[in-house]
């Protein structure tokens, strides 16, 4: 990968340039460079940080819980990933009665 304006790297990732910015408020991630425009440049290892940021952060992870287990790939990141594992299950076992609910409601008013 070549280094990418931040307006590159938000098309690519499907990030939001304010997304970005939040990243680099909380140091998880900051430009390498500029370009002869001025522009911000980032590398492939910031664009690649910013991906795992924004895989961590759809899994449901906060940025504040994000900058504890980023750079961990040891216990730390896994009992994070087990702790987010059962949240995930909870919620989607939640979700699943909720839409029984509804189909018996959606069935008494037919």
């Amino acid at each position: 990968m070549k280094d990418m304006t931040l307006r590159e790297v938000c098309s690519a990732i499907g990030v939001s340039r304010r997304a970005i910015q939040g990243y680099e408020k909380e140091s998880l991630v900051s430009a390498t460079g500029k370009n002869n425009r001025g522009y911000l440049l980032y590398d492939t290892a910031a664009q690649e940080r910013i991906k795992k940021i924004k895989l961590y952060q759809d899994m449901g992870f906060s940025l504040k819980q994000i900058k504890l287990i980023i750079d961990d790939s040891g216990p730390i990141l896994k009992n994070a990933l087990i702790q987010q594992q059962e949240k995930l299950n909870q919620e989607v076992e939640q979700k699943t009665t909720m839409i029984r609910i509804i189909q018996e409601m959606l069935k008494n008013l037919s």
